[in-house]
């Protein structure tokens, strides 16, 4: 093929033209340089070991302890076979749980007693104690919201970890060779941290499904979700997950709930809403940036039906600020709730209004 002197000239001047749009070398330094970073950055975000992931380590160390002992378990039963069996109760209960003496009628909830968490929990610690004679053994807070349990591990000679007020405690006489007991309703990351440091014993009675909290609010941080907690911000349960939080605010009913929504579809006096919930949000929350994408969660005592609302709310809210199909990028959900208490709560409301029915009636 032959070529015109004129279509040569041309040619020249493409191949000028496209070297101009070429990278330099300078330039190709640089488009390196920024993916070399992109790729230290996204596999430093990898690296990034998450508390739930501390925690996992911590279990995996032969002074943590979940699963009790053996060796004294038949005791233990007995045990607690005597202290929480009554004979009142047996009656109650094979009577359809009412019972009458003298024209008084005694009604019962028919789930009365203790769910199989707690059942764990008591056993785990009063196992703890047989198992290690001889030893002083502390607990970080009540085993659970229970005078007669917490009386009898004083009774055990368990020392109760002093409270300074503030969320404060005084750690200083768990000395090494020590066993810790944490609660039924967990502790905080810090303290578990703390003990697994100290040359002691760790005993877990934490309730599966407050761990299952935990869970949750670690799926949230690796999707990039502030934690919306439904529950009380000072519960020792509530103060347990929020230390496995990145971003979190509490509420504990519809009412700051509704405080929260009212933010995120309207903005407002940031000054106050923080001032509102001081106590109830992570460390440099801030409104305007960590409430467009969240996940909830909640305190396993709180009520069922008032979380679901809280749910459904927050769900409305972002379909109406990001619409309903960008909405799924800014609402997460996954079940926290406790079904035992919801059940005891409501066989407990249920058996209150036949008493008031039947008292009424008479």
């Amino acid at each position: 093929m032959k070529f015109s002197t004129s279509s040569v000239v041309a040619i020249a001047a493409l191949a000028g033209s496209a070297a101009a749009f070429a990278p330099s070398a300078q330039s190709l330094n640089r488009i390196t340089s920024s993916l070399s970073m992109s790729t230290e950055v996204a596999e430093e975000s990898k690296k990034r070991v998450t508390k739930k992931e501390k925690r996992l380590q911590f279990m995996k160390t032969e002074s943590f302890h979940r699963r009790g002992f053996k060796d004294v378990r038949e005791g233990v039963e007995k045990s607690m076979e005597e202290q929480f069996k009554s004979q009142l109760v047996d009656e109650l209960t094979s009577n359809d749980f009412v019972l009458e003496r003298e024209g008084v009628k005694v009604f019962l909830a028919k789930d009365f007693g203790f769910c199989w968490g707690v059942e764990r929990s008591i056993a785990l610690a009063y196992e703890a104690v047989e198992h290690f004679p001889g030893k002083t053994v502390h607990i970080t807070n009540e085993l659970i919201h229970n005078p007669e349990v917490n009386d009898k591990l004083h009774d055990m000679d368990v020392q109760f970890i002093e409270k300074l007020g503030d969320g404060e405690k005084d750690f200083s006489n768990v000395n090494d060779g020590d066993v810790v007991i944490l609660p039924a309703f967990g502790a905080s990351f810090e303290e578990m941290s703390m003990m697994n440091d100290k040359n002691v014993d760790i005993i877990d009675t934490t309730c599966p499904w407050v761990s299952k909290v935990w869970n949750t609010v670690d799926q949230h941080q690796r999707k990039g979700l502030t934690s919306v907690i439904h529950g009380k911000y000072a519960h020792e349960e509530t103060v347990a997950t929020i230390s496995f939080c990145e971003d979190y605010i509490c509420v504990k009913d519809m009412k700051e709930a509704e405080m929260v929504v009212d933010y995120i579809l309207n903005g407002g006096d940031k000054e106050a809403f923080l001032k509102y919930f001081e106590n109830a949000v992570s460390k440099d929350f801030d409104p305007d940036t960590m409430l467009d994408k969240v996940g909830l969660a909640n305190q396993t005592t709180m009520y069922k039906k008032e979380t679901r609302a809280i749910g459904q709310m927050m769900q409305k809210a972002m379909m109406k600020k990001f619409g309903p199909v960008d909405a799924k990028d800014h609402y997460w959900e996954f079940d926290t709730i406790c079904d035992a208490t919801q059940v005891s709560l409501y066989n407990s409301v249920n058996t209150l209004m036949y008493a008031t029915s039947a008292i009424s009636n008479l």
